[in-house]
């Protein structure tokens, strides 16, 4: 009988263990909380237990619920710090070295996840050496998220590498581009800046965007399509089971595939990268997002979606984070010698073309590109142009935001005039304009030459009488040359309609 009491204690005894307080991982020391916004602490406990959470001065309480969730909220706070955060329920956790700064989302794909210290091969930053050397800014925390996918949004990030303080050893595996954004932001505002990286390389911007908002828009499904065709050219090509290597293996036709969607890294559901990647993220109050993506969507069979397919990824990620229409600040693609398969001059105007969201601003990259690397090596200029963008959008500098921006094209005596925003002291470094190209009503575009007049382009062809659309720096690699005083390149354009 004794036996039998101290075995039914055994199987009990899970089930009498309390559940200690938790917080998700985005939560640790020398973190960076969004200054001027409610502060929101949330996270996990025994069921009905209630949870004090104590920040600087304030103290906030909660009662999980039935599943063990809490959630607080405490008054915004200004800029300062160091504070701690202590949160106590059945234990404590006291979290120390908290700023009340600026906090930004770096996100996108292999241009935005590349680190100081490069990529292995040829992809490396120029003078990477030296930037990770002097990487020593207090006042900027990092925290990296770990890549994982989900089929559906999770509460809790898989894995993150921080937060730390930035300095040699935890900036060199940290994304360049937004590290390059943060020392200028920091070093002009004077502000903590807390960067999250949550990037994956090839990654495109449907694996991005949630599922509720993609199956929302039926003009959004061929996505759905194009991914399904493509897979199944890569399992038929790539995902032979064992009977079929050992085919190919002698020569013969290998005809047995193993279909299946995931996990290749060149095939990411739609949904995937946001459910584990994003979504655990969106209940913190951030001040923006940078973005650097669209390498991967410049295919023909998936360009023609992407400016539609932009747009909706960023109205999703304002309405999870319920803050309204946070700056969105983005990275242009830049000018690549790819296949002609591709289309970057198209992938560069849908981008263009999504400015038309309120607090959206696009750093153009057209003059640091490399016709052989994908990653170019010049990510000190992106960090800088995303930052005059921030200087300029979100805190009120008067600083030039950006290159000339197509407004309107217009016939004028057998030229097309091209009208510009930020079109001041408009100039052509290195001699001739180049880039242009005009088109009749057959849509047949050839290049053109094209003369400065005061803040405007005059574009014409001997071989288009009555020229009607104008473009700029369409192909994929290109060379063109528009600039505006500030020296700030003019993004790719087409004044065509777009199918």
């Amino acid at each position: 009988m004794k036996q039998l009491f101290l075995s039914g204690l055994l199987i009990l005894a899970p089930v009498l263990v309390r559940a200690e307080v938790s917080l998700p991982k985005l939560f640790s020391s020398h973190m960076v909380l969004q200054r001027n916004m409610p502060i929101h602490i949330w996270g996990d406990a025994e069921p009905g237990e209630q949870v004090t959470v104590e920040f600087n001065s304030a103290r906030g309480k909660a009662v999980t619920d039935d599943l063990g969730r809490w959630s607080v909220y405490l008054p915004a706070e200004p800029a300062g710090g160091p504070f701690t955060l202590t949160v106590r329920g059945g234990n404590t956790i006291q979290l120390d070295d908290i700023l009340m700064g600026d906090l930004w989302v770096a996100s996108g794909q292999s241009n935005m996840e590349m680190p100081l210290a490069g990529f292995p091969g040829n992809a490396v930053v120029r003078e990477g050496d030296n930037e990770i050397a002097a990487a020593n800014h207090p006042a900027i925390r990092l925290l990296r998220v770990e890549k994982d996918t989900s089929d559906y949004p999770l509460d809790d990030l898989k894995k993150v590498y921080g937060w730390s303080v930035c300095t040699p050893e935890t900036a060199r595996d940290f994304s360049a581009v937004a590290y390059f954004f943060a020392r200028d932001v920091q070093e002009t505002q004077r502000v903590a800046i807390g960067l999250i990286d949550s990037t994956w390389g090839g990654s495109p911007a449907e694996a991005w965007t949630s599922l509720t908002a993609l199956g929302a828009d039926a003009s959004l499904m061929p996505i759905f399509s194009v991914r399904a065709a493509r897979m199944n050219r890569e399992t038929t090509e790539h995902r032979l089971d064992d009977a079929g290597r050992r085919l190919k293996a002698e020569g013969k036709a290998a005809t047995t595939k193993i279909r299946q969607w995931h996990p290749d890294p060149n095939s990411w559901k739609p949904a995937a990268l946001f459910n584990a990647m994003i979504s655990p993220i969106t209940p913190l109050p951030i001040r923006g997002v940078i973005w650097y993506q669209g390498e991967t969507n410049s295919a023909p069979d998936r360009v023609g979606l992407y400016h539609h397919l932009f747009s909706t990824m960023i109205e999703d990620w304002r309405a999870q984070w319920l803050e309204g229409d946070f700056p969105f600040l983005f990275t242009q693609i830049s000018s690549f010698g790819n296949s002609p398969a591709e289309n970057w001059g198209r992938l560069r105007d849908a981008q263009r073309r999504t400015l038309s969201l309120a607090n959206t601003g696009m750093a153009v990259t057209l003059d640091h590109g490399d016709k052989t690397n994908v990653h170019p090596a010049e990510k000190q200029a992106v960090g800088t142009r995303l930052a005059l963008l921030a200087r300029n959008m979100v805190y009120g500098e008067k600083v030039t935001p950006s290159g000339p921006l197509f407004r309107l094209a217009y016939p004028d005596a057998g030229a097309m005039r091209v009208w510009f925003d930020y079109a001041e002291g408009l100039q052509a470094p290195g001699g001739a304009l180049k880039g242009f190209e005009v088109a009749g009503a057959d849509g047949g575009f050839v290049a053109a030459s094209a003369r400065i007049d005061d803040d405007t382009v005059v574009v014409s062809s001997p071989s288009v009488a009555e020229p009607r659309y104008v473009r700029y720096a369409w192909p994929n690699f290109t060379d063109a040359n528009l600039v505006n005083a500030a020296g700030l390149p003019a993004s790719t354009f087409t004044s065509a309609p777009t199918p």
